[in-house]
C-alpha cells in the first residue's frame, strides 16, 4: 500500500457478524511496540477544537509563507475528507533521540554547524509509512484470518498530508500538547508522530491531560521569541521555518538571532524538563555523515552533487543546495572571524545564485562591521 493510498480488506468468508474492536486496537497497539513504536492509542475523529486554533493562527498570518496550511485548511478540519467514512485515528509515537554530540557544545561552538537532532539521520518519513504499513497489512490479515467479511480502509500518514497529528496524539492520549505547541510524553518530547485513519470503529482511548504545570522555559528559551504565548507559535520568527520552510531571503533582523544553527531549532525542547527521561531513539535515525558536529566551512564548501550524494535518504535533502548554503552564509555570518571564515565566504561571493550571494554579502559585511568595532576598540585603548 502506497502512502495515503486506501485499502480495502475484507476474507470473503461470511459467518462472523461481530468483532472485538477492543481486541483488535490491543492487538495494534503490541504491533506497534514490536515495530519499535514507543507508543499507540486510538482517537476519536472530533478535530471541531483544532480546527479553530487553526482558523486563528492562518487569520493572524502566523504560517508566514506556508500557503500550504490555507489551502488545505478544509482538509485538516474534515478526516472525512480525507478518508471517506472514517471512524478512528490510531496514533503512534516514534522515539528518535540520537547518540550524538551535546547539543548545548555545538550551540556554543561557533565554528560547527548545528542540525536539529530530528534529521541527523534517515528521513523520518520513510520509516514511518513503511512501519505504518506493516501494521495495516497485519491487521488485515489477522481480521480475514477471523473471517471478517466487512469491507473497511485504511490511510497511513507520516507529516505527509493535511491531517492534525499533534490532536491526534492529545486526543488518544499518547500525549499532550506541551506550551511550544509540540507533543510531550512523560519520556519527552523527542519523538516522531504517525497516524491510521481507518472506517473501522475501533474504542476510544482517553486524554492524558497536560503535565506543564507553570513552567516557562521553552517561551523564554526560543532565540527569536517565536514561542509568542503558552501554546502559541508565530512560524514567521521560528528558526525551523526559516531554515526550512522559507524560500527566500532570511529577515535581515532575525539572522543575528539564527547563531549556527542551519537546519531546524531545538531550543525549546533542549531546555524542557522531561526531556531528561528521554531513553535512545530508533536505530534508523542515528547520525549520519558527522553532522552532528561538522564545520561550518566544510558543509559551505559541498557542491550541488555533493549535497545531493551525502544527504541521499535526509530529510534535509528536501530544502536543496541553494537553501542549504543560504542557511549555512548565515552562519558563517554569525561566527567568529577565522581564515577558514573568511575563505569559504570568499570562496561563494560570486555564487549564481542571487539568494546565496545576497546572504554571503551580509555576512561578509557583518564580518567586516565587526572588524572595523575592534580595530576602534584597540586603539582607543
Amino acid at each position: 500500500m502506497q502512502e495515503g493510498d486506501s485499502a480495502g480488506a475484507g476474507s470473503g468468508i461470511p459467518g462472523v457478524a461481530r468483532v472485538d474492536y477492543a481486541d483488535v486496537a490491543q492487538r495494534i497497539r503490541e504491533w506497534a511496540g514490536e515495530l519499535g513504536f514507543a507508543q499507540a492509542a486510538i482517537a476519536g475523529v472530533d478535530v471541531a477544537a483544532a480546527s479553530s486554533r487553526l482558523q486563528r493562527w492562518l487569520e493572524l498570518g502566523r504560517h508566514g509563507g506556508m500557503d500550504y496550511m490555507a489551502r488545505h485548511a478544509g482538509l485538516r478540519m474534515a478526516p472525512d475528507a480525507v478518508l471517506p467514512g472514517v471512524r478512528s485515528v490510531v496514533s503512534l509515537r516514534l522515539p528518535y533521540w540520537p547518540a550524538a554530540a551535546d547539543a548545548g557544545q555545538v550551540l556554543g561552538d561557533q565554528r560547527l554547524a548545528y542540525v536539529s537532532r530530528y534529521a541527523l539521520g534517515r528521513d523520518y518519513h520513510r520509516t514511518i509509512r513503511q512501519r505504518l504499513r506493516l501494521i495495516v497489512d497485519r491487521l488485515a490479515a489477522h481480521l480475514a484470518s477471523i473471517g471478517f467479511s466487512e469491507p473497511f480502509a485504511c490511510r497511513v500518514f507520516a507529516d505527509s498530508a493535511p491531517v492534525f497529528e499533534t490532536e491526534f496524539a492529545v486526543r488518544s492520549g499518547i500525549a499532550w500538547r506541551g506550551k511550544h505547541t509540540l507533543s510531550l510524553a512523560r519520556s519527552g518530547s523527542w519523538h516522531f508522530l504517525g497516524e491510521i485513519f481507518t472506517t473501522l470503529p475501533l474504542p476510544v482511548d482517553a486524554p492524558i491531560g497536560e503535565h506543564c504545570g507553570d513552567c516557562l522555559r521553552c517561551l523564554e528559551a526560543c532565540p527569536t521569541g517565536a514561542i509568542v504565548a503558552p501554546y502559541e507559535v508565530d512560524a514567521r520568527r521560528c528558526i525551523s521555518y526559516l531554515t526550512i520552510e522559507l524560500a527566500g531571503p532570511i529577515p535581515v533582523e532575525l539572522r543575528p538571532l539564527i547563531g549556527n544553527r542551519i537546519y531546524g531549532c531545538d531550543d525549546c525542547q533542549l531546555c524542557c524538563p522531561w526531556n531528561r527521561f528521554a531513553a535512545a531513539g530508533d536505530p534508523d535515525f542515528a547520525v549520519r555523515h558527522g553532522l552532528d558536529a561538522q564545520p561550518l566551512a566544510v558543509l559551505f564548501a559541498w557542491s550541488a552533487s555533493e549535497f545531493d550524494t551525502r544527504l541521499a535518504g535526509s530529510a534535509i535533502r528536501r530544502i536543496g543546495h541553494e537553501r542549504w548554503l543560504r542557511n549555512v552564509a548565515v552562519a558563517l555570518g554569525n561566527a567568529a572571524a577565522s581564515p577558514e571564515v573568511d575563505a569559504a565566504l570568499a570562496a561563494r561571493a560570486d555564487d549564481p545564485s542571487e539568494l546565496v550571494r545576497e546572504h554571503v554579502g551580509w555576512a561578509l559585511a557583518r564580518h567586516a562591521v565587526r572588524g572595523r568595532a575592534a580595530a576602534a576598540a584597540s586603539a582607543g585603548s
